[in-house]
């Protein structure tokens, strides 16, 4: 609906549409502006009540014989602000007005002023609880989207960074930022998920980037390896833009999502950046091995425990000490079920009662259950390996994976010894060899399919994150400056000839 000219159409539209009488927290304001009636419509607790004094203050100093004809030219003359919009639709102006900002209608005028004076209630950029800084910036996502961009813009200061936005979801109209660098980003791979998202109708996202990544990537919930990386640290969002990868922004996250990711992404934290060479390799290698044996290592003792012969002599300490009372496969069944319980308990238990519950769980857990039989003490150190391990890497959907994927190759040993074992083993490896990113190419690009340059690149940490500039960017940068009428016109085809070939 197109709004009116007559300030109490406007005016009794919106008390309705809003529900003005019920919702205490939307509140409007009638005031003089220039000896003609005006009404302020805002929601407290998101509007800057200073900025909206001043702007107050300077209109009521308007004379009635200086108002403009026009709100376009009102605008320019008397709103002493810089983000100001003008909307004629309730379609346009509802969304905003609920996300905080303020609008002014004013008798004569058939345009709404749109003044975004809003400010969140939000928390500081402290460093995330989730991703711990080991060696760099301090600072993290937070829940306001502006915040992120902000973030981003300090470490990236380039005009090629371009920061889409758009909205999705028809009752919560949840602004999403779309972030990448012009120039370094695979345009196909951003029409694509552009086509995705604007192709997206739901009522709300209601776990946020959960929610959109669902969204993004329909009917693949069978594999349980995770398609998005998901970082709170700007510093690690920063660089994925700068090696040309989309970042999704969504308000009300203090998370950034990554894509494409695949499987050594997820893998490689910003930390291993934040040190030499040398020790970065180390860490990342070391993330990526421990990563393989959180799968492997009870499922394999369960194997060798059924099939004791297998042992060689210099491996005959792996032997139980006592016969067990249970039998393995219930007891590693048991304790993965019961640390997955105790996770959630550390999670719902409040802060001052931490400490002493965890003293409890583990002499509960450590002690008396192997003296009652439940457990043997061998059974319960692999089990302690694999939990601590777990957390080796921040990715709680890769965890997980690695869990779904452990259990299950757990319950083929158990049934089918051997051959139960190399069959889950096969099927593990075929779960991440046939997954795909959300680009459509390879989960272990590129191990398979197979490029050497880009393999040298992802084991080892040779160097910091970012496109090298080569000679042929320079010389393209300088060519660039030339006219195009210049007599070098040979150097014009060269320039040319480097641009098609980069």
């Amino acid at each position: 609906m197109q709004f009116s000219s007559v300030l109490s159409d406007n005016i009794s539209h919106l008390h309705s549409l809003l529900d003005v009488g019920t919702n205490f927290d939307v509140v409007y304001r009638t005031a003089r502006v220039g000896g003609r009636d005006a009404c302020l419509y805002f929601v407290d607790g998101f509007t800057k009540d200073e900025v909206l004094l001043k702007i107050l203050q300077a209109w009521s100093s308007i004379k009635p014989e200086a108002m403009p004809s026009d709100v376009h030219e009102f605008s320019k003359q008397y709103v002493p602000y810089g983000e100001v919009d003008l909307l004629d639709t309730e379609d346009s102006v509802i969304p905003l007005l609920l996300s905080g900002i303020t609008c002014v209608f004013i008798d004569g005028y058939d345009r709404c002023l749109a003044i975004d004076c809003r400010t969140y209630p939000a928390r500081g950029v402290s460093e995330p609880e989730k991703d711990k800084v080991m060696r760099g910036s301090r600072d993290g996502f937070v829940e306001t989207l502006i915040f992120n961009t902000a973030l981003i813009r300090r470490r990236i200061r380039d005009p090629k960074l371009t920061m889409e936005i758009m909205t999705m979801g028809e009752s919560s109209h949840t602004d999403i930022a779309i972030c990448y660098m012009k120039g370094r980003i695979d345009e196909q791979m951003l029409t694509q998920i552009k086509k995705r998202m604007n192709s997206i109708h739901v009522d709300a996202l209601t776990m946020n980037q959960e929610s959109l990544a669902e969204c993004l990537y329909p009917h693949k919930w069978y594999n349980p390896f995770p398609k998005f990386k998901f970082s709170e640290r700007p510093d690690t969002a920063a660089a994925s833009i700068l090696e040309g990868n989309i970042i999704i922004l969504v308000d009300n996250s203090p998370a950034a999502m990554i894509l494409p990711s695949s499987v050594f992404d997820i893998i490689e934290e910003a930390d291993d950046y934040y040190f030499p060479p040398v020790t970065g390799t180390y860490l990342r290698l070391s993330r990526m091995v421990i990563s393989i044996l959180t799968l492997l290592l009870t499922p394999t003792w369960l194997m060798l425990m059924q099939n004791p012969h297998l042992l060689p002599p210099w491996l005959e300490f792996l032997k139980l000490s006592e016969a067990p009372h249970v039998p393995l496969v219930f007891q590693l069944f048991i304790l993965e079920f019961a640390i997955d319980g105790l996770r959630l308990a550390a999670i719902n238990t409040p802060s001052m009662l931490t400490t002493p519950l965890s003293v409890i769980a583990g002499i509960v857990l450590g002690e008396y259950s192997v003296k009652s039989g439940w457990f043997n003490s061998e059974t319960m150190l692999y089990m302690a390996f694999v939990t601590v391990a777990n957390y080796s890497q921040a990715s709680f959907e890769l965890g997980y994976a690695l869990k779904f994927m452990r259990l299950l190759l757990l319950l083929l040993t158990a049934i089918f010894n051997i051959w139960g074992y190399i069959a889950g083993i096969i099927f593990s490896a075929c779960a991440i060899v046939f997954n795909k990113t959300i680009a459509g190419k390879s989960y272990i690009y590129p191990l398979i399919p197979f490029h050497w340059s880009e393999l040298k690149t992802v084991l080892p940490r040779a160097s910091a994150p970012y496109p090298e500039v080569t000679v042929y960017d320079l010389l393209g940068g300088l060519l660039s400056h030339l006219p195009p009428d210049s007599h070098l016109h040979t150097l014009g085809v060269i320039r040319r000839r480097i641009q098609a070939a980069t």
